[in-house]
């Protein structure tokens, strides 16, 4: 199998850095670079717009989180760090899902491997995705 880029969608949660966990892994051993898309939730998305949430506590926190992989990223291989954020969802797109996303997201930067977090019933925009992104991907999937 020949993978050049790992997609590693998540959220923050401890499940997602489970999968980014597992995407350094699939990245090392494949000698392959890693790309790190922060999926942004509908909820948190209404909460930051109403001012129920700062934003600025949201990026400090999703930039310490994209650090902490990032060191352990450095620790494991020496290949290329991406990050990207994505909205989970569109007012004006009403196809605009999270599995959507993330797909769109993997054709954008030609990932040839996706690693997504899965978790039964969650209500995150990044576990929703996982089962749209298993059914729908042209790459390689695997889900932690």
């Amino acid at each position: 199998m020949d993978i050049d880029l790992v997609l590693a969608p998540v959220d923050g949660s401890d499940q997602s850095e489970r999968a980014a966990e597992y995407a350094i892994a699939v990245a090392e051993r494949y000698d392959a670079d890693l790309h790190l898309l922060f999926v942004i939730d509908e909820r948190l998305h209404r909460d930051i717009d109403s001012g129920n949430v700062s934003a600025t506590a949201i990026a400090e926190e999703h930039q310490a989180f994209t650090e902490s992989i990032r060191e352990r990223f450095r620790d494991a291989h020496d290949g290329a760090f991406e990050t990207s954020s994505a909205t989970a969802f569109s007012e004006t797109r009403l196809m605009q899902t999270p599995g959507s996303v993330v797909l769109d997201v993997a054709e954008d930067v030609n990932a040839d491997f996706i690693v997504v977090p899965r978790e039964d019933e969650s209500e995150e925009a990044v576990g929703r995705a996982a089962t749209y992104v298993i059914e729908y991907a042209s790459q390689p999937v695997l889900t932690v």
